[in-house]
């Protein structure tokens, strides 16, 4: 059985996990179709991981041909992503992938059959937010002590999280050009549609205003831990790795949960919940459903509609509990 790993192993990312030739072949074909279809950048990553996935694991068992996956692989993966725990949404999406590529190959003729139309998607359910209390946000960010570039890095990315309801693809794209120290605004550009060409409906430019702490946090960082940090290779990007090269997605879950960790937060906290918290603070303090939306960079206000739920819940317990009529 032949392997093929992907070309960025020596550009500072992690390794792509070994996969038969032919199915590394078939997966480069496919993301170039994507791409013609406009496919923003953070969407080709996420086809990128997942299939790489998915084709790691078949390569693994013995298969090295298009030909030979079938509904057994696919509901193998499954239950790998079911036994790591991971969300019925995060599962789902992995499903989406795998679908879209198997509908590609048939399409092309490079396969005559569809492994995954036996295989059933887990039900997604819309889970309320659970946001952090306003003493458990302060734990988290005070259990990084900003002493050391690394440290710096982290305490700089935890208050701009809480300060700003970020998307953590928001975040691992911001450059330095974006923060204006001067005016404490954090202007978020959706740059994959800017190398296309196109819109990207999926993300909103928008300019964000910072606190003071995360305005500290992020000039102390920029100063005294980023310079450290970088490397001759590294270009505009803000939050930086070991490496010198942009922080991924895994490298700020790791933060974060050890931050949560240090702060003694049993429960579990990533990039989703601080965004929840950012939302669920804003309107605790009286913010506007409309201003929040903004903030968030919701395109539809129902997107926004699920911290309110919470919050008039909240009001309605206080209600039943104070009010003498109640």
């Amino acid at each position: 059985m032949s392997e093929s790993r992907s070309s960025n192993s020596g550009s500072g990312k992690a390794a792509a996990p070994p996969v038969a030739v032919e199915f590394s072949g078939a997966l480069e074909d496919f993301l170039t179709s994507l791409e013609t279809d406009e496919a923003s950048a953070g969407t080709l990553d996420a086809y990128r991981r997942d299939l790489e996935r998915y084709l790691a694991m078949a390569t693994g068992h013995g298969i090295d041909h298009l030909t030979e996956l079938s509904s057994q692989h696919v509901a193998k993966l499954v239950e790998t992503l079911q036994r790591a725990e991971l969300s019925s949404a995060t599962i789902a999406r992995n499903l989406s992938s795998i679908r879209r590529f198997h509908d590609y190959l048939l399409r092309s003729g490079a396969s005559s059959v569809d492994p995954t139309k036996d295989v059933s998607v887990p039900r997604v359910g819309r889970r309320d937010p659970d946001p952090l209390t306003m003493e458990e946000a302060e734990r988290l960010v005070n259990a990084v002590n900003a002493s050391d570039p690394r440290s710096l890095r982290d305490r700089a990315m935890l208050e701009t999280f809480y300060a700003t309801g970020l998307r953590v693809s928001e975040l691992i794209g911001l450059h330095c050009g974006d923060l204006t120290q001067t005016t404490k605004l954090l202007h978020l550009q959706n740059r994959g549609s800017q190398k296309r060409g196109s819109q990207n409906h999926g993300v909103r430019n928008r300019i964000v205003p910072l606190g003071e702490a995360a305005v500290v946090s992020l000039c102390r960082y920029v100063q005294d831990g980023r310079p450290h940090m970088a490397v001759p290779t590294t270009d505009d990007t803000l939050f930086l790795n070991a490496q010198g090269g942009a922080l991924s997605r895994m490298g700020v879950w790791k933060i974060i949960r050890a931050a949560a960790v240090a702060a003694r937060i049993d429960r579990t906290v990533n990039p989703q919940t601080l965004r929840h918290t950012f939302a669920a603070h804003l309107l605790d303090g009286g913010a506007l459903l409309q201003d929040v939306q903004h903030l968030l960079g919701h395109a539809d206000i129902a997107s926004t509609q699920i911290y309110a739920r919470q919050y008039d819940a909240d009001l309605t317990q206080l209600h039943r509990t104070y009010h003498p009529r109640a």
